[in-house]
């Protein structure tokens, strides 16, 4: 059900740099997605954090622009094989998101608009390691890259990187998201091949 953008050119010459295990490098940005692209109008956009005592944290548009950004520039590595190294971003930290909120809570589930899901440790979401990006190599993200904004976790497989983020919930327990359901790995360290269930 996935789809791939033109221009996807698939394998490439072996890299001079080093890369995650099973890993080639690609110059162009390939496409993936669970589903069709959603239309997104920013005048109803919103990004809500819940804490597991269903304290809310709630942007509007505006009010996420108004927030501290910073450029962020990241190797990506998908989890069906091909990397991209040193990609430019603008967003706004997680850590930025979560100052001041009170929580005990070990996980998070993304949910996307479009209804895609994906789980995370919280810890892999602070500590400045990921960011809600809306900037990609000094553009507005694209619709098809995860604009108007999009979970940025670069350390971890790309699939946990949501496109179209929408909500992250705290919580106490770890819940599968689409992909971890369907017998991807449930964490996804692409330096230690993590890319199915038993792995």
């Amino acid at each position: 059900m996935s789809t791939v953008s033109r221009g996807f050119k698939g394998r490439r010459e072996p890299p001079s740099v080093e890369l995650p295990p099973g890993q080639y490098l690609v110059e162009d940005f390939p496409v993936l997605s669970a589903g069709p692209t959603p239309d997104i109008d920013l005048a109803h956009w919103e990004l809500v954090i819940t804490s597991e005592t269903d304290t809310q944290r709630r942007w509007d548009w505006d009010g996420f622009r108004a927030l501290p950004t910073e450029p962020v520039t990241v190797d990506l590595h998908c989890v069906t094989h091909w990397s991209k190294l040193q990609t430019s971003w603008e967003g706004v930290s997680l850590d930025t998101l979560l100052e001041g909120l009170a929580t005990s809570a070990g996980f998070a589930l993304v949910t996307s608009y479009g209804g895609y899901t994906t789980n995370l440790p919280l810890e892999d979401l602070t500590g400045h390691k990921a960011w809600i990006a809306f900037g990609y190599d000094g553009q507005e993200l694209e619709p098809e890259h995860g604009g108007p904004a999009r979970l940025l976790v670069p350390h971890l497989y790309l699939w946990k990187s949501a496109k179209w983020v929408r909500w992250i919930q705290l919580g106490d327990q770890d819940e599968p998201g689409f992909w971890e359901g369907l017998g991807y790995h449930n964490y996804g360290d692409p330096w230690r091949e993590q890319r199915f269930w038993g792995d």
